[in-house]
């Protein structure tokens, strides 16, 4: 005949283990829907930077090769096409137009960007650039030769 005592603790212990065996159960359910969780995740972000990286390669102005050296492009204003597409120093003369309140002159603008404004030589580079960004629709070039904001 078997002790009473010892299947009590048969059936004690087997009560033990079942719940255990339930705690395991939710904890390992726990683990799969956080390891769902991430997955989606780690999706997600691949997907951002892919298109983060496809935004970002849009928004560097695009270069142009010229005697061996890369020379950087100023694109058309237009919609979707934002004043930061611009290289760093056309954003600075366009600032500078804007700031100037009534239409300004090469000359002007020159003497903002602190260019040797008496020596003609040294302006036509920066006239080029002005009539660059009228010709590409980011500035309006007046009959007299001075330049205004488009906006």
């Amino acid at each position: 005949m078997v002790d009473p005592d010892v299947l009590e603790r048969i059936a004690a212990r087997r009560a033990e283990l079942d719940k255990l065996e339930e705690q395991l159960a939710k904890q390992l359910d726990q683990v799969r829907a956080e390891r769902d969780q991430l997955a989606v995740a780690e999706r997600m972000l691949v997907r951002m930077a892919e298109q983060l990286a496809v935004e970002t390669a849009a928004a560097v102005p695009p270069t142009a090769q010229v005697a061996g050296r890369a020379v950087l492009l100023v694109p058309h204003r237009g919609p979707g096409v934002a004043e930061d597409a611009l290289p760093p120093e056309y954003q600075r003369i366009l600032a500078i137009v804007r700031g100037g309140g009534a239409a300004v002159s090469t000359k002007q603008v020159g003497e903002v960007l602190g260019l040797e404004v008496a020596v003609r030589g040294k302006l036509e580079p920066l006239r080029g650039k002005l009539s660059k960004l009228a010709g590409r629709g980011w500035l309006r070039k007046l009959p007299d030769g001075r330049f205004t904001s488009r906006l």
